[in-house]
This record gives C-alpha cells, sequence and structure tokens, in this order.
C-alpha cells in the first residue's frame, strides 16, 4: 500500500463515526478540480508506512469507529484486500472512496465483507467522463456501470456523489444524469457536493475558480429531487 497521507482524526469523512482517514497515492483520473494533486500523478510524496499506520491504529482503535480509506484511488493497490482485512481485525469498521474505474477490486472487496460503507464519485453524465476526468481507458462507461451495480446489489452503505463544478456541470447536464441513473438503478442516494477552489487543485485554473453560490446549489438540488428524491446536498 502506497499511503501518500494520513488524517488522524475526522468528524466528516465517514458519516456518524469518528474516524482516521488513510489517502492513497495514485490515480488513474486527471480530474482538474481534484484537491489533492499531489497524490494523482507520478510525483513522488513523503509515503507513510504501514507499521507506523497499524500501530496507531493499535493505540487509537479503543477511540476511533472507523477508517476512510481515499486517495488518489485506492482500488489501483494491489495490497488493498489485504490492508482491509488487516484493519477488519481490531474490530474497525471501513469506508472507501472510489472513483468506479475498478469494478472488479470493488467486487473482490465486498464479496469478503471487508467494507461498512462506499462513496462512489459519479463525475457527470457518462458522455462527459473523458472531458471530466482526462480518462484514457475505452470502456469507461461500461465500468463505471458495472461498480455502481455492485455496490447496489452487494447492500452495503453507499453514497454516489457529483462534485458540482462550474463549466463543466449546470442544471441540464444534473438533471439529465439524476435521470439515467434512476433510469438505470431506480431511486439511489445521490449527493450534489458543492466545489470549491483550493490551492492543491490538480489544474492551477481551478485554484481561484468561483464556486457556484448555495442559491444556485439549491436550485440544483430542487430541480434534481424531481427526478431523485433521495438527493441530498453537501456545500
Amino acid at each position: 500500500m502506497r499511503i501518500g497521507g494520513l488524517q488522524k482524526t475526522s468528524v466528516i469523512d465517514f458519516p456518524g463515526r469518528l474516524a482516521c482517514t488513510v489517502f492513497t497515492q495514485g490515480c488513474n483520473f486527471a480530474c482538474p478540480f481534484c484537491h489533492n494533486k499531489d497524490l494523482v500523478g507520478g510525483k513522488e510524496v513523503e509515503l507513510v508506512g504501514e507499521d507506523y499506520f497499524f500501530k496507531f491504529l493499535k493505540k487509537r482503535k479503543d477511540i476511533l469507529e472507523g477508517v476512510c480509506i481515499t486517495g488518489g484511488e485506492p482500488c489501483l493497490q494491489p495490497g488493498l484486500l489485504d490492508f482491509c482485512k488487516k484493519i477488519k481485525e481490531t474490530g474497525l469498521t471501513i469506508k472507501l472512496d472510489t472513483n468506479g474505474s475498478r469494478p472488479e477490486t470493488l467486487e473482490e472487496l465486498l464479496k469478503e465483507k471487508v467494507l461498512d460503507m462506499v462513496a462512489m464519485d459519479v463525475k457527470g453524465q457518462f458522455g462527459d467522463y473523458k472531458k471530466i476526468t482526462k480518462l484514457k481507458i475505452t470502456n469507461y462507461e461500461l465500468r463505471i456501470k458495472e461498480s455502481i451495480r455492485t455496490i447496489l446489489e452487494s447492500g452495503v452503505e453507499y453514497e454516489f456523489r457529483t462534485t458540482v463544478v462550474p463549466e463543466l456541470h449546470d442544471k441540464t447536464s444534473l438533471v439529465k444524469l439524476a435521470a439515467r441513473l434512476r433510469q438505470d438503478y431506480g431511486e439511489v442516494n445521490w449527493v450534489l457536493q458543492k466545489f470549491r477552489a483550493s490551492q492543491n487543485c490538480l489544474d492551477k485554473r481551478y485554484r481561484k475558480k468561483k464556486s457556484f453560490s448555495d442559491e444556485e446549489m439549491e436550485g440544483f438540488l430542487k430541480a434534481v429531487k424531481k427526478v431523485l428524491p433521495k438527493t441530498t446536498l453537501r456545500v
């Protein structure tokens, strides 16, 4: 496992649980608005050793309730399953954040019952994925859709989420995406997240990009909920 960072305490990354957050290094997407630019590409970052992590976990396991594994893209890590099994041995729960590009890895993790929650990014309309993510694989739509179905069929706690970014999303595209999700999967749990500019964004142009206002986000939510009533807003 290439652990590029460790947040020792979080009350927001794993809903309803006090958790620590593990950031894995490496991602096969290059979303310009990504807030973890140092974890995305080939740039070397100072890694956190697994021995250090599990010593920390042993000390804090009576305080923490869970571990959030995020990235980068955790499902690129060849040792992810064993890493999760070792965490489960401590009695802690696990939430995985994923972009959904590795459905075979998701299926394995869910089959082994090491995940207690999965949060999967749905970047936008499937036809917009190449524009949004700079994704190079050709069968991306099939892979993303397979991951969605795998999560839903597992029965595990989940959320699908879309970071709403000016120039990449608007009310029309969000409503169309909601309709597609409803048509293919029924009433799913979907979260609209407000993009916020950060100096750590992958693309320099997004480090000062203006966000949608709270009022605009509320308008998107109102329009989308007519199609997907379980949609919520995170600003």
